[in-house]
């Protein structure tokens, strides 16, 4: 077995990292990487109905979907992620408590009483603290997870406050459940940076094969090269969402102005605008305007400018508007 410690915070990166090692090393493989402020969605999930859209933004927050199924979920700086890419994928078709047992052996060994509960949380006290996810394909197992460890849990839940009545679809949502760090049961204060080295010696112990891996020049031009194309890309992290459809109101100075969209691919095909507004134009020629318009921010936000959106609507603000009908 190969064990990977990422030299980068960047999620695009790491996420990119996971598939380009599933895909390429022949060899077992157990990833640890850390990732600046991010949300990660699951590979079946609507984007914009997992996501606070708008504190996301104002963040500059990177949004990346990976290659497994589950949930959405948040990493910052106090979150620990690892990850198991195995040959024997056909073996391991069933449960998540393989490898789960190494990451709840080490903190267990902290005198912290984690258990694998339900399919795949692993939770302290009845609060999780981590999330897992896996894919089986080709005879490999990429499975992964997240270790909240010290992470700000307020952070957590302003980015993933969503309207719920907001988006109509299929896609597999997410469930909440409420959270706790690692280190809020710990009997004496530990730095993430150790927390990591006690991970990688139970690695060591479980796997004596296990070697250290330092990612390659060649290693890293391939995975920048995901990143660039891929990981970065709207067309992944949001085209990919199933079709779904968006409901919402603004209450402006003109008035109430309810939008009604319907989502496919990431582009807009259909638009229906009502209100109790005042227009001197027909808003159906607005609403055509938005029809085969990719579903971003910078997207709507020029339509609305070309067409003279006050000429529709009055007295409304601009920036309403758009996070309106995102």
């Amino acid at each position: 077995m190969l064990s990977i410690f990422s030299p980068s915070n960047y999620a695009p990166f790491n996420i990119a990292l996971e598939e380009y090692i599933f895909t390429n090393f022949k060899q077992d493989c157990f990833l640890l990487y850390i990732n600046e402020p991010c949300i990660i969605v699951g590979r079946f999930q609507n984007t914009l109905a997992e996501i606070n859209y708008q504190w996301v933004q104002e963040h500059e927050i990177p949004v990346v979907r990976r290659l497994t199924g589950g949930g959405t979920v948040f990493h910052d700086l106090g979150n620990l992620n690892f990850s198991f890419l195995m040959k024997n994928g056909k073996e391991e078709t069933g449960g998540f408590a393989k490898y789960t047992a190494p990451i709840l052996e080490a903190i267990n060994d902290l005198g912290v009483p984690a258990i694998l509960q339900g399919r795949n949380d692993l939770t302290i006290k009845g609060l999780k603290f981590s999330g897992n996810a896996k894919m089986v394909q080709d005879g490999k197992t990429l499975q992964h997870g997240t270790i909240l460890f010290d992470s700000n849990v307020d952070s957590l839940s302003e980015a993933l406050k969503v309207n719920p009545l907001k988006f109509t679809d299929k896609a597999v949502k997410s469930v909440r459940a409420r959270v706790t760090n690692v280190s809020d049961h710990l009997p004496a204060p530990m730095k993430i940076k150790d927390f990591v080295d006690l991970v990688q010696t139970k690695i060591q112990l479980l796997y004596p094969d296990a070697k250290d891996y330092a990612l390659s020049i060649d290693d890293r031009e391939y995975v920048q090269a995901l990143v660039s194309g891929k990981y970065e890309s709207w067309d992944w992290n949001y085209g990919k969402s199933p079709q779904y459809n968006l409901a919402n109101v603004i209450r402006s100075k003109a008035g109430t102005i309810e939008l009604y969209l319907d989502v496919s691919s990431g582009v807009i095909t259909n638009l229906r605008i009502f209100g109790d507004f005042f227009s001197s134009r027909d808003i159906s020629e607005l609403e055509e305007a938005f029809s085969g318009v990719p579903h971003t921010r910078e997207s709507v936000r020029e339509i609305l400018q070309e067409n003279d959106f006050r000429s529709f609507f009055g007295d409304v603000d601009l920036q309403d508007l758009v996070n309106g009908m995102l």
